[in-house]
């Protein structure tokens, strides 16, 4: 008989451990950067500052990508009150999130008819694989976390300011 532990968080690759490893980050993030505008126009990475004199300045700058270490803190700082939080906390303050709109673009075709009976027959396999994403980002997340506290520290003193 297989033997399942009774506290999850006990195994270091469940999903709430990952979970939690991320807020972990992001919180002692929130409590090591005490002046967050400091972050302005900060690049997020360090070469950033070197290829930005090399890149073409004709081409428009990528949507995708962070500007600066500020943009990223308040990134991290928002995912991290949608995991504690939810999406009710962000309905209530009218902010729509990509989240909630892929739960209600979800919730418009159920109601229209339009979801397939074919995506019920492997639910299974989607859960598994949206797990792995999850498991994916969330470290990903903790390691950018991580990265932003550690820079701050390093480049906009941490501690110096007590002198």
């Amino acid at each position: 008989m297989m033997q399942i532990s009774s506290d999850p968080a006990s195994n270091k690759h469940s999903l709430i451990n990952v979970m939690h490893r991320f807020i972990a980050a992001a919180n002692n993030m929130d409590e090591t950067i005490m002046v967050p505008s400091l972050l302005r126009d900060v690049p997020l990475e360090e070469q950033a500052a070197s290829e930005a004199v090399e890149s073409n300045n004709n081409e428009p700058p990528c949507p995708n990508k962070q500007r600066d270490m500020y943009e990223h803190y308040l990134l991290l700082k928002s995912i991290k009150n949608d995991m504690e939080w939810g999406l009710l906390k962000r309905e209530m303050s009218s902010g729509a999130s990509f989240l909630e709109m892929a739960v209600k673009q979800e919730e418009q075709q159920r109601v229209t008819g339009e979801l397939l009976l074919d995506d019920n027959s492997d639910l299974e396999h989607q859960f598994h694989y949206h797990l792995r994403g999850l498991f994916g980002v969330l470290s990903k997340l903790t390691l950018q976390a991580d990265h932003l506290t550690n820079r701050y520290k390093r480049e906009i003193g941490g501690g110096n300011f007590m002198r």
